[in-house]
């Protein structure tokens, strides 16, 4: 599929780019203190990039003073696999170039979104984004091999924990996966098997095919 840039008008549907002077500092930790698995590893909050002083600042300007958390997710993946969506924006920054597959939260239809509405956008390492609320999105996809990915997750403090226990109300509950995380897997994804909702159809995007 066409790998577009950020730069690129289409983004500005999906998500910005955010000007923030203490970028370097937040790629030097998670280059430092974050691990490089073979597969996809994810972590709400690490203390490392948590107490350091750019995140510190950060934070106050990204959720107007709510509280933040900031994680990571890193490794090798090159496939679609699921698409999720919180009710607040998420905010990437990597030590690498890396893609993210993002699709409009407006395309699901029924619960159900097809696989064709999905753009892959190239992220350049050390740019901050801002990937809007009505985007879905996934795990990012390494550009190269060798070298992975490593890509800082701020988000509002507490989602993507253990999923609430909570009766079913409306149809979009079945949905729900995480704390403040909705999701809709592929039926060959791993998160099908283990009991995700299949929302998407049609191919399970390969970005190195």
């Amino acid at each position: 599929m066409d790998i577009l840039q950020i730069t690129e008008k289409q983004f500005s549907e999906f998500g910005r780019i955010v000007q923030y002077d203490g970028c370097l500092e937040i790629v030097q930790a998670l280059e430092k203190y974050t691990p490089l698995p073979d597969g996809v590893e994810y972590v709400a909050e690490e203390a490392a990039l948590q107490n350091l002083e750019q995140t510190k600042n950060l934070s106050t300007s990204l959720y107007g003073g709510m509280p933040v958390q900031f994680g990571w997710c890193n490794g090798h993946n090159t496939k679609l696999n699921c698409l999720e969506y919180h009710r607040d924006s998420e905010f990437n920054i990597g030590t690498e170039d890396f893609i993210l597959l993002l699709a409009k939260k407006s395309d699901i239809r029924e619960n159900k979104i097809n696989s064709s509405a999905v753009k892959a956008f190239r992220v350049p390492k050390g740019v901050l984004v801002e990937i809007y609320a009505t985007s879905l999105h996934y795990a990012p996809c390494h550009t190269d091999e060798k070298k992975g990915f490593r890509v800082m997750v701020a988000l509002p403090k507490g989602t993507n924990y253990a999923k609430p226990e909570i009766s079913f109300h409306i149809d979009e509950d079945k949905l729900l996966w995480a704390k403040n995380k909705w999701l809709l897997a592929h039926s060959e994804s791993t998160e099908a098997t283990q009991g995700a909702y299949v929302g998407i159809v049609g191919e399970n995007i390969d970005i190195k095919l």
